[in-house]
């Protein structure tokens, strides 16, 4: 009777034990990585050379030889009356929330794709890549207007994420060098929550032609790193969904029914308890 009293006694322990503490599951990134072979890993692609988009911001500098020839071609320079070359006070504005810097020299990607240009007039940039670019404006001023065919440098300004929901500091954050992928976006915001959804990623994205995709990523699984949504595009939106725990635990009782429950509650399985070794010890 007595080895029958001490189960019950250890069986009940235990079962108040793990109900008054769940440990969280599947909170470890890219479970077993380590398998993926070197060979797989090396061919992916890792430096993508951005595609440009309807709302972009690009900062272009034409330069060559002849800096007073391709002065026009770039904002903010002029040649004054002496046929020197001259440079206006750059106007810029900083966003903290965003953390994006607008400049009246920044070209805006307007709705049709295109940019105006100095002297060139319009340009259709929208879906091509930097690269593309550059030599499209290079074609497009010389030889017309110039002797020598310039070098054209263009940065993407707007190169930023958006991280949201369960994530320890959600916010808006700039890549200076063009580029993120989704560990450097995360890593940014602080890492995810406890409670974050590792299975349950929404990334919201517009290409460069306009077309909307939602896709789910699931960073528990290690092919995640061969998903090409690893690496990030301009504009891109993570909302990293709480869990079930998390979800269950949003709706707020008043704190002090909330306790009482929780005593009442405790109290009732103690006695239920109490009277189920009475019984059994009368046997």
């Amino acid at each position: 009777m007595t080895t029958v009293r001490t189960k019950l006694i250890a069986g009940a322990a235990a079962l108040m034990l793990c109900a008054s503490c769940s440990a969280p599951k599947k909170v470890p990134y890219f479970v077993d990585a380590e398998t993926i072979d070197t060979e797989t890993l090396s061919q992916l692609p890792v430096n993508n050379d951005p595609v440009i988009s309807v709302g972009d911001l690009l900062n272009i500098e034409v330069t060559g030889s002849n800096v007073i020839a391709l002065a026009p071609f770039n904002k903010g320079r002029y040649i004054d009356a002496e046929g020197k070359l001259g440079t206006y006070a750059r106007q810029t504005n900083s966003y903290t929330n965003t953390g994006l810097e607008v400049s009246t020299e920044y070209y805006l990607v307007n709705a049709d794709g295109a940019i105006d240009f100095p002297i060139v007039g319009k340009i259709h940039v929208a879906g091509l890549t930097k690269a593309e670019v550059a030599d499209k404006i290079a074609y497009d001023i010389y030889p017309k207007y110039v002797t020598e065919k310039p070098a054209v440098d263009i940065r993407l300004m707007n190169f930023r994420v958006t991280v949201a929901g369960a994530v320890r500091n959600p916010g808006v954050y700039q890549s200076k060098n063009e580029r993120m992928t989704f560990l450097e976006a995360i890593s940014m915001a602080g890492d995810l929550d406890i409670k974050g959804d590792r299975e349950n990623i929404l990334l919201y994205r517009t290409d460069a032609d306009g077309t909307r995709k939602a896709v789910k990523l699931n960073i528990h699984d290690k092919d995640f790193l061969l998903s090409p949504y690893f690496t990030l595009q301009q504009n891109d939106y993570i909302y990293v969904q709480p869990n079930s725990s998390m979800r269950a635990s949003a709706w707020q009782m008043n704190p002090a029914v909330s306790a009482t429950i929780t005593i009442v509650g405790g109290m009732s399985s103690l006695a239920s308890l109490v009277v189920g070794i009475i019984n059994l010890s009368k046997d």
